[in-house]
């Protein structure tokens, strides 16, 4: 590094020595000797032309970075009477644009928290639409970033209230184990775009249709492995490192809590808990799922004596409750299985699903787009035991045989005489 002119990195560093004053100088100098090399690679990186702002812009205020330093090395926060030009800092930008820019990056962690949860727990591609509604307040955030870095949203008020809880929080017991996990960032990229493209191909299994975002998956997790070690040089990275975070979180607990879900369906269907009451279940709308046994019935076929399928019934219990239950149909627009209503009529179209190539033919290896068909037809027949003994109707005494008509005629065999 040039000593002849004072360079960008020189001048950030000084910043931020200032801003490290109230420490003891031997702790100062082990700090900026942590980060030297890492603003040396940035230096080379932006050019020898480069300015303070470029920093500014990467790693927000040299103020705001200390501060950060401070919270890394569990440094009691900077005293009140020493942060004039911090304060001065913060009253020369624009809030609003930062504000909605940190609160906007809040708000995206929420909503790809939510509908990863949403969708792994169904393993369904429809709750992802719900980032649609998300993605206007995340665009115009990452917008804001990349036009005016992440100076004024670091010298935010309540961003600079949450630095202070978090030194502080460092500095408790629990702290010491926060710090660890810091330690493992590398690991959890990794992990990060392992998730994502696992889930991808879970998607792609459940739905032929979700091979349309297959890739955009696939990106999302190289990206979060080239972003996520260098947040530390670029600030701005947060805003693409933190929301793909939230959403591999939200489904791997929206995953653990589906598989949960099924050990414990399977476990308490088998028979394995043992109580005085059966267990209730319920399908993905709220409605009473039909067992038998161990399974899951999903349609009801009846048939007269001589074998005929009964085309329309209707069941109900001993106390005269109808068995409703979920009824399913083609979503002819998308080809998609949908809730079309509960009933408890029977039998059901049989929904099947499936792929199909450019030739319609079905469920083949070149199948490309995914079919949905309802068919009314009962898929087997049923053989009626004849000659079987049947139970008497009514268990009530037999009644008199009627009376002879008067027409009748005459026996003719003769009474005995006395």
């Amino acid at each position: 590094m040039s000593t002849q002119n004072p360079t960008a990195v020189r001048v950030y560093l000084a910043r931020v020595r200032s801003a490290l004053a109230d420490l003891p100088e031997s702790e100062v100098e082990e700090i900026l000797e942590d980060v030297r090399p890492h603003l040396a690679e940035m230096e080379a990186e932006l050019g020898e032309s480069a300015k303070v702002d470029a920093l500014i812009e990467r790693l927000g205020s040299p103020e705001s970075y200390a501060a950060e330093l401070r919270a890394s090395g569990g440094y009691p926060p900077r005293p009140a009477d020493a942060g004039g030009e911090t304060a001065v800092l913060r009253a020369k930008a624009g809030i609003g644009g930062a504000r909605f820019a940190f609160w906007g990056l809040v708000f995206s962690v929420g909503g790809f928290a939510l509908f990863g949860f949403a969708a792994a727990v169904w393993v369904r591609v429809e709750p992802l639409l719900g980032l649609l509604f998300v993605a206007p307040v995340f665009a115009i955030s990452v917008a804001y970033v990349v036009r005016k870095g992440v100076g004024p949203v670091a010298e935010l008020p309540e961003v600079v209230k949450l630095r202070e809880i978090g030194t502080s929080f460092r500095s408790t017991k629990d702290g010491k184990g926060l710090a660890f996990l810091r330690s493992l960032k590398p690991a959890w990229w990794v992990l990060c775009a392992v998730v994502l493209v696992v889930f991808g191909l879970l998607l792609v299994l459940r739905d032929a249709e979700a091979v349309l975002l297959l890739p955009l998956l696939l990106v999302a997790a190289a990206a979060v492995v080239w972003a996520g070690p260098k947040v530390k040089g670029d600030r701005r990275l947060l805003w693409l490192a933190v929301p793909v975070s939230a959403f591999v979180i939200g489904s791997m607990l929206g995953g653990a809590g589906a598989a949960v879900d099924l050990i414990a369906k399977r476990s308490y269907g088998g028979g394995s808990y043992n109580s005085g009451y059966p267990p209730s279940y319920s399908d993905g709308y709220g409605n009473p799922q039909l067992m038998y046994g161990s399974h899951d019935v999903e349609n009801i076929y009846a048939f007269d004596g001589e074998g005929k399928p009964l085309t329309e019934i209707y069941l109900y219990d001993e106390d005269g409750r109808p068995l409703s239950t979920t009824r399913y149909a083609c979503e002819r627009s998308t080809g998609e299985k949908r809730k079309v209503g509960d009933d408890n009529r029977y039998p059901r179209p049989r929904v099947e699903r499936g792929v199909q190539d450019e030739q319609g033919n079905l469920n083949g290896y070149n199948g490309s787009r995914g079919y949905c068909q309802e068919r009314t037809d009962v898929p087997f027949s049923a053989a009626i035991p004849k000659g079987a003994p049947m139970p008497p109707a009514s268990s009530a005494p037999p009644s008199s045989p009627a009376a002879p008509p008067s027409s009748a005629p005459p026996s003719n065999s003769t009474q005995p005489t006395r």
